[in-house]
């Protein structure tokens, strides 16, 4: 079975995403993710001017030969955008294979570990009450594990507080959090690190107060804090026994998480730009973190995340997969039938996309009992319209820019 043709997509039902379509000789397709927020454009040319050529008329069933050709032949390897152009061809080469076997995706990927991947939401408000509220939205949608990002008195915009409260499941006015906004430059926001480490703790304890021990409790730092403002936090949260504490630093200095670790019981989780097992390398072995964040849409695909998950098995990392709606609905469902067969999940991240994005993409995965679990339908269960799809062109957009209040760049 020879791939025909592959057609790079991009669309944007409220926000910017790349799908490829791979049609093979004897009409099966598949479909592949390639998002990068704010970079979108950037996967689209690498898929179409330098990817797409060299897949016709390759076998379509010989994945792992096609991810290294793509991996090891291109010379100039690893990246966001090289990664994520492989992640695309690799996951609807999966999706070929599995509609080909007739059996939805996890069962060839080793089959059912568990009956549902368990998930967590977002929940955020601009004050407490505000949070309390998007909290008890998300306890009676039946979330087990939830995600608590705060305004910061002082700071008017706050990475991960929505804009509005949250409704239901499936309602359009759902926090569907876009930070790359449609404007001709980044917008800039403001950051003060000490007055977040003062305020967070307090927002945890408030949370800890009205909700009690039971659910499950998760915090983003955002790459925000220095090694020593991370062990800080981390030790101040320990009371609140969070699931996971979350890119506390920049982890391109690998030896900081093991001065965060060295202060903190704090579980913690990391790796969500990361692209590859080398990025993880030291950190796996040596145990600084709990949880790998990267999506299959940013590492390399189906193949190349389960290999990260292989090697972190060795040391009781878990998986805790990157799932905002930046990741389209192709690059959520992946992430979930891989989730059911890995031995060593942990977690997925799961914000719901907007309906024209679930229109445009037609999702069969089910979200019950705190998780969710993919539909039987051979392949990843996606329904991709290209028609709609066409009816949502590109739209500019960026990710904002972060300064201190003296004017400098810090991270975002």
């Amino acid at each position: 079975m020879l791939i025909e043709r592959a057609d790079v997509i991009v669309t944007s039902p409220g926000r910017n995403f790349v799908t490829l379509k791979i049609t093979t000789d004897d009409g099966v397709v598949g479909y592949g993710d390639g998002t990068l927020n704010g970079r979108e454009l950037a996967v689209a040319s690498y898929l179409t001017d330098h990817v797409v050529p060299l897949l016709i008329g390759r076998d379509a069933h010989a994945i792992e030969d096609t991810w290294q050709y793509l991996y090891r032949g291109a010379y100039w390897r690893r990246g966001p955008v090289t990664m994520a152009a492989i992640a695309a061809v690799d996951t609807a080469l999966w999706d070929i294979k599995a509609k080909v076997a007739g059996l939805p995706l996890y069962q060839l990927l080793g089959g059912a570990s568990r009956e549902r991947c368990l998930v967590y939401g977002h929940a955020s408000g601009k004050d407490v009450p505000e949070l309390f509220d998007s909290v008890r939205a998300h306890l009676e949608e039946g979330f087990r594990a939830i995600r608590i990002q705060t305004g910061v008195p002082g700071l008017d915009s706050v990475y991960g507080v929505a804009s509005s409260a949250a409704a239901s499941i499936g309602d359009d006015t759902r926090y569907d959090y876009e930070p790359a906004r449609r404007s001709a430059l980044p917008a800039e926001e403001s950051w003060d690190t000490r007055a977040y480490l003062r305020h967070v703790p307090s927002v945890f304890e408030a949370v800890r107060g009205e909700f009690g021990e039971d659910v499950a409790l998760l915090h983003d730092a955002h790459h925000r804090l220095t090694p020593i403002q991370a062990a800080k936090l981390g030790k101040s949260l320990e009371p609140y026994d969070l699931f996971w504490l979350e890119d506390v630093t920049p982890a391109e200095n690998q030896e900081a998480l093991r001065w965060v670790r060295h202060h903190t019981t704090t579980p913690l989780a990391i790796g969500e730009v990361f692209n590859s097992v080398w990025d993880y390398q030291h950190l796996i072995r040596e145990q600084l973190i709990d949880y790998v964040r990267s999506p299959i849409t940013h590492a390399g695909g189906i193949s190349s995340v389960r290999r990260i998950m292989d090697y972190a098995a060795m040391y009781q990392v878990k998986s805790g997969m990157h799932g905002p709606t930046d990741v389209s609905p192709i690059g959520l469902a992946a992430a979930v039938h891989l989730g059911m067969a890995l031995h060593n999940f942990g977690i997925q991240e799961y914000m719901v996309h907007s309906e024209r994005t679930r229109e445009v993409f037609g999702p069969t995965h089910e979200f019950a009992g705190g998780g969710l679990r993919p539909s039987e339908e051979p392949g990843l269960g996606i329904h991709f319209d290209e028609a709609l799809a066409a009816e949502h062109p590109y739209e500019r957009a960026y990710l904002p820019v972060n300064r201190l209040p003296d004017g400098t760049v810090h991270d975002w």
